[in-house]
Parts: C-alpha cells; structure tokens; sequence
C-alpha cells in the first residue's frame, strides 16, 4: 500500500482517537493528523507546514467575515424578539391546525442566521403558548420547529458549518445556498409525518410545571391570555436582515456576469460578504434601536467570543484539505473508492454521519469531512455543490446522548427516559438524515457530474427500512391515526 494512503488511514484513526480518548481539542488533533498524513506521504517538512499555513488562511480568508457577520446578526435576532414575531406571522399564514407546520417553517428561516440552540431556546416559550392554547402536543411542535432549525443549521449560509463546507471545497455561496435551501423545505416537510405520530403518542401539554397527559384535561384548562404583540419587530425588520442578503446573493450567482456599471454593482452587493454585511447593518438599526447601545454591544461580543473555536476549526480543515492535496494522495484513494464500487457520493455523507455519531459536534463533523473528500472532487468527476450537500446532511442525523442539543430538546419537553428520549428525538433527526440523503443522490443524479442510478439506492433503502422498523415496533392505534386526522 502506497505511503499516501497508510498515513491518511493512520491519520483519520490518531485525529479519532485523540478527538474521543484525549483532552486534545478538534483543531490541534486536525492539525496532528495533517503532519501525520504529509510526513507519511514524504512530504519535506518546509512543504508540510507551508501546505498547513496556506489551507489554513486560504480558507478563513474567504469566509472568516460571513462567519463573523452571520454570528452578529444572530446575536440581534436574539434580543429583538425578531424569531418570535417570524413564528408568529407563520403560524397566522398557515392558518389553525397547521401550528406545527408553522414552527417547521419558523425553524428553517431562524436558522439561517442562529445558532440552532439557541434559536430554539428563545421559541421554546413560544411553542409551549401554542400548546396549551391549541391542545397540540409539546413534543410534536418542539421536535418540528427543533428539526426545521437543525437542518438549515446544518445546510444553509451563513450559519458556520455550511459556509466552511462551501468555502473548503470551492464552492459558489449562492449556488450552495440556493440548493440547501430547495433540500431543507422538503426535509422538513416530509419528517414531519414520523414527527406527528410521536407527537400524537406522546401527548403533553405544559400546565406551569407540570404537563397534561391527555385532552380530557386540557380542555378544562384556564385560556391564558396571548402576548402583546406591539413590543415586537414589524414583519419586514424581522425577515429582512435575512432574506434581503440571500435576494442579493442569489441575484449576483444568476445574473451577475458582465462588466457594465449594472453588473459591477450587482456583483458588489451581491457579494457574500457585502450582502451579509448589508444584512447587518440593518438588523442593528432596524431590530436592536430600542435596545440601549452598551447592552447591544455587549450581546454582540459575547457572540462573536463563541466563534473563535469554529473558525479556528474551519481554519485546521483547509490545511488538513491542503496537505491532502499537495501529498498527491487524492487521486489514490479516488482509484481505490471507484474500484470498490461505492458510490462516490456516499463517502462524504458517511464521514459525517459516523464523525455526528462518535463525537456530536455537526459543525466539525461537516467540516471535517470536507477535508477528507476534497481530493477527491476533481479525481471522481464529482459536483462540488452535492458533496457539500451530502457533508452537511451527515450531521443532521444519528443525535444522541453527545450532543448538547439532544438534552436541551428533551429536558425542556420534559421527556426522562432514555428510550423516549431516543425515539422523540434521535429518531426524528435520523428519518430527516434518510430523507435528505435521498434527495440530495436524486438531484446529483439528475442536475449532478458523476452521479449513477445507484446512489440513491442505499439511503432511500435506509430510509425504508427505518420507516418499517417503525410502523412494526410502533404501530399507531385507531385513536392515534383519528388524532393524526
């Protein structure tokens, strides 16, 4: 076996191992393996550290801003009540009974610029309202609106993860996040049939401490009266600073070619880092003008002190994406992975899931598998657009007992057990990861390079054998399936 290979081998099981076993965090292991992997290739040392210095600016150059920028406007959204006046309008739009789909919806926009923690922190008080108002359960509209912010947490800029995906593998931001978002709507969507089954199941209703068990109760329940809505946002402050710079992004990626002045400005704010920036500018003059300046000020620096470890991550995965690529190594394991007849595909999509599963963290686990399958792009003739997609669908699934949000999802639903725990949520999360999976093989075989009719075939037969496991462990009762209507 050529020495490329057994040092990217012995690489992957030292970084595993010291990210599991050791106190030695994610970007020094990352930056470990890359040494380990380019002495092994017979990199000169010069080189190796030259490579490291390289991928590591070359990468946080690019995107180091749109990180920064997304983290300032998510610190806005958060004091300004912007998520609760979305959820709200949403929930108007989808009109009554389809409370759960609104949350969906809510999710999948409030991440965009939130981190998914804490966005569903800040609405959890909300869909505890809508429950007790409506007689919906608690687990079925919080693991809805918790699942719509995971996935566009995981797929959508300028949320890190995905803008470090797009940025290590060279990928067009607003072609990224037109395709993460046209993924993540039916992702949603379509997990939301196992979610309304366990929420129907599990029926809660949060009565001050305590939850109602069944309907019976609840109807006996004292109405509270619904919040003041006049201390919120207006709706066009609220979604603005968001969809005004994915508007621009997405008006420079399709119509920015040319060099006439209306090209030039187009391609200037529609630039990733202008648009975003625009995005914030109007966020803290539009959401935070009643909030007193040294108390804004200090929101945002307590933000952007939680970056610091993302972008020193994202930074260790392009020198790592660099050593991999100087070392020559990519071209070996694109001839090992083609002779073995896996779908190409499938390799990024299964570095992240088993990186989500080992260690928790979705962003470096999306990260991390960038890295690995970057040298193999060009060898494979694969789209740069669906590997990103299938690093940031990895992550969405397989969240357990590692993952902080899996505990704050449960703790707030006030679900104890372990096996409740596991089949509300880590299950949830698993379907949406079958679910995107499987579109994004269909898209890369239809819009894609170097897709084949086979790649959709093992996450689709996943997806299918999760939903039969399901309906034969837990098959719903008349009163569950007259619920559900």
């Amino acid at each position: 076996m050529d020495g490329a290979l057994i040092g990217i081998i012995v690489g992957i099981i030292a970084m595993m191992l010291m990210i599991v076993k050791t106190r030695i965090p994610v970007a020094l292991a990352m930056i470990i393996a890359s040494i380990i992997m380019g002495l092994f290739a017979g990199m000169v040392p010069s080189d190796l550290i030259g490579a490291i210095k390289s991928g590591f600016g070359g990468v946080l150059g690019g995107i180091g801003l749109i990180i920064a920028f997304g983290v300032i406007m998510g610190a806005c959204f958060e004091r300004s009540g912007a998520a609760v006046r979305m959820a709200k309008t949403f929930v108007k739009l989808c009109g009554k009974g389809r409370e759960d789909l609104a949350l969906g919806f809510t999710g999948v926009l409030v991440a965009i610029p939130v981190f998914c923690d804490s966005a569903y922190i800040i609405l959890h008080s909300l869909v505890r309202a809508i429950s007790r108002d409506t007689g919906k359960s608690a687990v079925g509209l919080g693991v809805t609106l918790a699942l719509g912010l995971l996935i566009t947490h995981a797929l959508v800029p300028p949320t890190p993860g995905p803008v470090a995906v797009a940025g290590i593998l060279g990928v067009n931001l607003g072609e990224y996040m037109m395709w993460g978002l046209l993924v993540s709507v039916p992702m949603m969507l379509l997990s939301m049939i196992y979610i309304r089954r366990v929420g129907n199941e599990y029926y809660r209703v949060p009565n001050g401490d305590l939850w109602i068990t069944n309907a019976a109760e609840w109807a006996n329940l004292e109405k509270v009266q619904a919040t003041d809505e006049s201390t919120l946002p207006s709706n066009f402050l609220s979604f603005g600073p968001i969809l005004i710079p994915i508007a621009l992004i997405l008006i420079d990626t399709l119509f920015g070619e040319g060099s006439s002045f209306f090209h030039l400005t187009i391609q200037l704010i529609g630039n990733p880092v202008v648009a975003v920036g625009l995005g914030v500018l109007m966020a803290l003059y539009g959401l935070t003008r009643n909030i007193e300046r040294k108390d804004m000020v200090g929101s945002m620096d307590d933000a952007l002190s939680t970056t610091g470890l993302i972008l020193i991550v994202t930074g260790c995965g392009g020198a790592m994406g660099a050593v991999l690529k100087s070392s020559g190594a990519g071209p070996q394991v694109a001839e090992a992975i083609a002779s073995s007849g896996i779908p190409p595909l499938l390799v990024p999509l299964a570095i992240a899931s088993m990186l989500r599963l080992i260690q928790g963290s979705a962003t470096a686990s999306m990260m991390v598998a960038a890295t690995m399958t970057l040298p193999l792009v060009d060898t494979l003739g694969l789209d740069p657009v669906f590997v990103a997609l299938a690093c940031a669908v990895g992550p969405v699934g397989f969240s357990h007992l590692n993952d902080s949000y899996f505990h704050i999802i449960n703790r707030t639903l006030g679900i104890t057990e372990l096996a409740d725990q596991l089949r509300i949520w880590s299950v949830s999360s698993t379907v949406a990861w079958a679910i995107g999976a499987s579109i994004i093989m269909i898209l890369n075989l239809i819009f894609g390079q170097g897709g084949t009719w086979i790649d959709p075939v093992v996450p689709i037969a996943i997806l299918g054998m999760i939903m039969a496991w399901i309906k034969i462990k837990y098959p719903a009762s008349p009163s569950q399936l007259a619920m559900a209507q």
